[in-house]
């Protein structure tokens, strides 16, 4: 991989950190945040209130999608990703200055909504954004490894926000997060947003997007309208069932498992806090190997490898997890679904962009992919907290299992897209979608792709 493309892949991935960065304190933090909003009462009526302001983000995703995929496809991924971190930037900035609940009653909550609805809509756009630009802007033969690097910076930016609540842990009092410290991620996230402004303003379009703006606009071609993305609405059902099991698991595993720990397990806030954290930094370090592997194997072995370890253990892990008592075993069992959804988290952003034609790729994996976050991923802590406030908590573990097993029968049954040449995938295409069935012909495969496929 050449100088060039690593730049690219560095500019891409430290703006998604910040985003999300700021995405996640928002979870990491609620602990100490939620009694700042809302009357006191019942800390776990409280969390719910504040997950259900996070859920309310993810259901702006689809919208988020819909507006930064149609300008990653008709401006270019440069412009859709420049406007992503502007947004989130002022989400930042309106938490960071937001009045309490004693100050201005409701009024604080009203300003929290707004941010996470405008956080809701930079996040929509950034994932598909950022996906389709790491997997443009590599070799075609290192795909999976490249665009592992958004969840690697995805993590990196949660793994920093767990760092920071770890050193305000030690350095605050308690009262003093629960008063205003927790102002200060959002603070710091306002000030990173800004500087990645500046890089995004600098970097460069891929070449596989300058080629195809420039013959669509010669063939007179759609890009980034919802007309073009029906033409492969098979593909857009496909992103939405494979994203289904995969991100609810990872949710799970990452923003709620804090509270979890702490609200379910019995452990304190900053043993919690402190796992999170040591199993995610093993997790980041994992994408970038299982990318490789999936440009040896293909995209399928490892999602499928996920789908049946998460049906199969997540039931067991989150039942131990509760009663691990001490940081080791919680660590363990920590790691170990975090592998587990290694197979989906490292190449799922290369497999979505890997289906779509250039003119319709940042909507079509965009939108899907939003719709999918908030039905499932955004309310991942708030279905996992009514479980636990009406008595029958095991009720989650199941339910993840079984969202799992779903995504496990679309994993079986989908083509392999690792040889897909992305320049060549025709802008009105048959769909392409079940494995063994190459409807419409090759849609413009590598001569690789051509020959008759493996089952896994």
């Amino acid at each position: 991989m050449g100088r060039e493309q690593w730049k690219k892949i560095w500019v891409g991935s430290a703006g998604n950190m910040v985003e999300w960065f700021d995405w996640f304190v928002y979870a990491s933090f609620a602990t100490y945040f939620a009694g700042s909003f809302f009357p006191s009462g019942n800390p776990t009526a409280q969390l719910m209130n504040t997950a259900g302001i996070f859920a309310v983000g993810f259901f702006m995703r689809p919208v988020g999608g819909w507006l930064l995929g149609r300008v990653g496809d008709r401006k270019g991924r440069k412009a859709a990703l420049t406007l992503t971190v502007t947004l989130m930037s002022a989400s930042a900035v309106l938490i960071a200055a937001a009045p309490t609940y004693a100050v201005a009653g409701y009024g604080g909550a009203v300003v929290l909504l707004i941010a996470r609805m405008l956080q809701g809509l930079s996040v929509g756009g950034e994932y598909a954004a950022s996906a389709t630009y790491l997997t443009e802007a590599s070799d075609p033969k290192r795909r999976g490894f490249a665009s592992s690097f958004q969840y690697v910076s995805m993590t990196v930016g949660q793994i920093l926000g767990l760092g920071l609540l770890i050193v305000l842990q030690r350095t605050l009092s308690d009262d003093a997060l629960h008063s205003w410290g927790w102002r200060i991620p959002f603070i710091v996230g306002a000030l990173g947003a800004a500087v990645v402004f500046y890089l995004r303003r600098t970097m460069l379009e891929t070449e596989v997007y300058e080629e195809s703006a420039d013959s669509g606009l010669a063939a007179g071609e759609e890009k980034g309208t919802i007309k073009a993305l029906l033409r492969h609405k098979r593909e857009a059902f496909l992103v939405i069932a494979l994203t289904m099991g995969g991100t609810l698991a990872y949710y799970t595993y990452t923003t709620y498992l804090t509270k979890y720990l702490s609200n379910s397990a019995g452990l304190s806030k900053e043993t919690a806090t402190l796992v999170s954290f040591c199993a995610l930094t093993v997790f980041a370090c994992l994408q970038p190997l299982a990318g490789m592997l999936s440009d040896r194997i293909g995209r399928r072995p490892l999602l499928i490898t996920f789908a049946i370890g998460s049906t199969l253990l997540t039931v067991p892990i989150l039942t131990l997890l509760k009663h691990a008592g001490s940081f080791w075993p919680a660590f363990g069992l920590s790691l170990l679904a975090l592998v587990v959804i290694t197979g989906y988290t490292s190449i799922n952003a290369c497999v979505k962009a890997e289906l779509f034609p250039t003119g319709i790729r940042a909507l079509g994996v965009a939108l899907p992919y939003a719709i999918a976050n908030a039905l499932f991923g955004g309310t991942a802590e708030y279905v996992a907290l009514w479980f636990k406030n009406t008595g029958i908590e095991s009720g989650f573990y199941w339910y993840v299992a079984g969202c799992a097993a779903v995504s496990l029968v679309v994993y079986i049954t989908m083509r392999e897209t690792r040889d897909l040449d992305l320049k060549a995938i025709p802008e009105n295409a048959p769909p392409l979608l079940w494995a063994g069935v190459p409807q419409g012909g090759t849609r413009g495969h590598s001569p690789k792709e051509t020959a008759p496929e493996t089952t896994t």
